[in-house]
């Protein structure tokens, strides 16, 4: 396959050409979801030249540092939307000099479809190649098909270090918008009902430029005993839901949070004996494409596959043999709520904390601090049949406990969140009311070093609390993580 149609070859420059095309105050929408598929040499020869500032960023996912890390260094970003996870970016939107507006995966390409926020003046996407028909995206999705879509000018930059062979893996699909919004007629992960290109009228494209800029591997945390344990209760809860004719031996499709939990709970997966399962997820990593070889996983739809360097060559070298098996989708339809519902996803998310009564925070550090941002749990944690949080007790050594009085902030509120999992054990919140939820919280998932200051706090609370179907202690609820502030430990 070659990588420009010969039609296009004319509009090939280079980066540092294609970025003049960028003005200040332009918003930009770009490809990348997971520090997958994002463009690296046009934002690089950006930052280098400085020439355009207060750029608005509208990203569907998390982007390497060649794009957020250097834009932001280089003082270029005034607003940054949906998801980040780089350092400088976090730490510019934490000191408050980069707006950032944290949105569902599901419906950030809504917006940009309807209109709702800045007009897109130029896409810079990155793809495994361009042909007549249209453009061949990489080992992600994402919100590309959105934002070129939306944009007046794109330009593309062509990996040429991506395997040929990626074309065919992808399911592009334009919903259009409500009240003609199409239907999703996905009736199984592997189901295909768009092209596995997307198309982008000729004079749109404003520049096409080679590269041979990998992307940056993903990083997780190893495997380890604590976490291993989650995963193994994680599955001991699926087992019994299948004994109790809750879910089928195959369970359902399964959605996997990215990072070393959700690596964890794949992994025990298999080891509990299930095959012939299947994903339908937004980000597939490294674990999931173990189970894919190992039988456990038939067949995955996601929006992005994100992996470790050596996992990521693997996948590259044995291409024909994935092609098959997985479905790489836009965002928009990963996490498409009807269709998560409709499948009976299982949802599997981390958590940063929970309280007794269920709540989760997946987003805030002490309340005030974006860590990343929701992502696409709450598209799936609503939306699922069965909606688990899995999460080690503790953090930091301890210090943290990952079970508090009340959550510093609320992504996830009790209504949805189903089950919460810890190395500890397994509280099932179903059909429990909130009092029942505190004491199975802190009893079967709490550390037991602070179990004992749980139960003081909810015995405290059902003592003075004006009303008892919720109790808590308004001038307590806070403490720990006051605690932890002002003494680096939430142990008294």
């Amino acid at each position: 396959m070659e990588r420009v149609a010969a039609s296009l070859q004319g509009k090939i420059m280079s980066a540092a050409q294609a970025a003049r095309l960028i003005r200040t105050g332009m918003t930009l929408g770009m490809s990348g979801f997971t520090i997958v598929g994002y463009p690296k040499a046009v934002p690089q020869a950006l930052a280098e030249s400085g020439h355009a500032r207060d750029l608005t960023l509208c990203i569907g996912a998390s982007v390497g540092d060649e794009l957020d890390g250097a834009l932001v260094r280089a003082g270029l970003v005034a607003r940054r939307y949906s998801y980040q996870s780089n350092g400088d970016m976090r730490d510019a939107i934490n000191r408050g000099t980069v707006g950032y507006n944290d949105m569902h995966v599901s419906q950030f390409p809504l917006f940009v479809n309807q209109g709702v926020g800045p007009k897109i003046d130029v896409a810079v996407v990155e793809c495994a190649a361009v042909t007549g028909e249209g453009l061949i995206p990489t080992a992600a999705v994402g919100c590309m098909d959105a934002v070129v879509r939306a944009a007046d000018r794109v330009i593309v930059e062509v990996n040429e270090t991506l395997p040929p062979a990626f074309a065919g893996m992808h399911d592009l699909f334009e919903i259009g918008l409500p009240p003609h919004a199409r239907p999703l007629n996905i009736t199984a992960p592997d189901s295909r009902i768009g092209t596995p290109y997307l198309p982008c009228p000729p004079e749109k494209l404003a520049a096409i430029v080679l590269t041979d800029r990998e992307d940056q591997p993903a990083k997780f945390k190893a495997v380890t005993p604590i976490s291993k344990q989650v995963g193994d209760n994680v599955v001991r809860f699926l087992r019994g839901e299948v004994a109790a004719g809750r879910l089928p031996e195959t369970l359902g499709p399964i959605q996997s949070g990215v990072g070393s939990v959700g690596n964890a709970v794949l992994q025990s997966l298999s080891a509990g004996g299930f095959r012939g399962l299947t994903m339908y997820t937004e980000v597939m990593q490294d674990a999931a494409l173990r189970l894919i070889e190992q039988g456990v996983f038939d067949r995955v739809s996601a929006s992005a596959v994100s992996l470790e360097a050596e996992t990521r060559r693997h996948f590259y070298a044995h291409i024909d043999e994935f092609r098959d098996k997985i479905v790489l989708r836009p965002q928009e339809i990963s996490n498409h709520p009807e269709v998560i519902r409709r499948l009976g996803v299982i949802a599997l998310n981390t958590p940063i904390e929970a309280d007794i009564y269920g709540n989760v925070n997946s987003t805030h550090i002490m309340g005030s601090q974006i860590m990343n941002g929701i992502g696409g749990s709450g598209d799936f944690t609503r939306n699922a049949r069965v909606s688990i949080f899995a999460t080690e007790s503790t953090a930091r050594g301890g210090r943290i406990s990952c079970i508090v009085p009340m959550v510093s902030h609320v992504d996830h509120t009790e209504h949805d969140v189903q089950v919460v999992v810890t190395e500890q054990g397994v509280a099932d919140l179903r059909w429990k009311t909130p009092r029942e939820r505190a004491e199975l919280l802190i009893e079967n998932c709490a550390h037991p070093d602070y179990r004992p200051l749980l139960r003081r706090y909810f015995a405290r609370a059902q003592r003075v609390a004006p009303g008892q179907h919720t109790p808590h202690d308004l001038d307590a609820a806070f403490s720990w993580h006051r605690r932890y502030l002002e003494t680096g430990s939430m142990k008294e």
